[in-house]
């Protein structure tokens, strides 16, 4: 399966890699992955970028390496996401450090959710949000989900589920 490239007014999405290991290494050791399942080890690490990659090969689709269009710097890991135990396709996103706060996870999700909605056909999707971030709440909303209710999600306890809104409508649009 190979991985698309999407592009966003200021981003480039397209294949994770080896080349993202370090910096996806930092993320999973630090504490900003706390709500994504860590912090990990180097070796946990380096199999979650192996899980993602695989994903796209079990699935047809998964996250992207995401990327500043001006610059090359990797901004995340962001995109469509349904292992084993989830409910139903998650869109999903995660920032490395320095990239928060310049509404790269909305323009990343939405591009994803436009992908998702027009090439794979979806016709809604779900993001799952700790309970104690809002950051990525606020994400949602800018994404037009609505607060669905909570779900016990394996590997990571108790989270919201924000529903996207439906393909068509003029929320998806927006």
């Amino acid at each position: 399966m190979q991985t698309p490239v999407l592009h966003s007014e200021r981003l480039v999405l397209g294949p994770l890699g080896a080349a993202h290991f370090e910096p996806l290494a930092a993320f999973y050791a630090s504490e900003r992955s706390h709500h994504v399942g860590g912090p990990k080890t180097r070796d946990q690490a380096w199999r979650q970028l192996a899980c993602e990659i695989g994903h796209w090969t079990l699935k047809g689709y998964g996250r992207f390496a995401v990327t500043e269009a001006a610059t090359g710097a990797f901004v995340g890991n962001i995109g469509a996401w349904c292992p084993e135990g989830w409910p139903e396709p998650e869109i999903g996103w995660d920032l490395m450090a320095g990239f928060e706060g310049k509404g790269y996870a909305t323009e990343a999700a939405r591009a994803v959710r436009d992908w998702c909605y027009g090439t794979l056909g979806w016709p809604t999707a779900i993001s799952f949000v700790h309970p104690g971030n809002p950051a990525s709440a606020a994400v949602a909303k800018r994404l037009g989900c609505t607060l669905e209710g909570m779900h016990e999600l394996v590997g990571h306890g108790a989270v919201e589920i924000w529903r996207h809104p439906a393909r068509g409508s003029a929320e998806a649009a927006a």
